[in-house]
């Protein structure tokens, strides 16, 4: 058990949970392009933070399996969204980098994302923007533990 739940902390850790997945429903249907799953966008997204990786790389960050992320860096290859090259230190494995295309469309994401955040973020007062201001680098934290 950790120590959030036994400090009494459940109700808060319930809270936040139940918040964070509504949001996420709510900006996945904030999509620039319906044709790519949620986890094809989240692995460019990866690509974007880290630049190359290999899949069993990608694998382990987006936590799955070695041949499901086989699978889809396969799509977003032949959608143009992704090149395979050969790694750079060993011949046997492949590097996967975004292509410009995928650069473009997650910047189109983004800002449509960021848009429609920004339009919630005007129904809160000044006092509960300073909050979420504050809370953003602890939930960036949490997304990536």
């Amino acid at each position: 058990m950790s120590d959030l739940t036994t400090h009494g902390d459940d109700a808060a850790v319930n809270s936040l949970r139940s918040a964070v997945m509504r949001l996420s429903r709510r900006l996945k249907h904030q999509r620039v392009d319906e044709s790519l799953s949620p986890t094809e966008m989240s692995v460019l997204g990866t690509l974007a933070r880290c630049g190359t990786a290999t899949p069993g790389e990608l694998a382990r960050k987006e936590h799955v399996q070695p041949p499901s992320m086989t699978r889809i860096v396969a799509l977003l290859e032949a959608k143009g969204l992704v090149q395979l090259e050969p790694h750079p230190e060993d011949r046997r494995q492949k590097v996967v980098t975004q292509t410009e295309q995928a650069e473009a469309m997650l910047e189109e994401s983004r800002t449509k994302r960021n848009a429609f955040l920004a339009t919630l973020a005007e129904g809160l007062d000044e006092d509960e923007w300073a909050k979420l201001r504050a809370a953003a680098p602890v939930l960036e934290k949490l997304a990536h533990l």
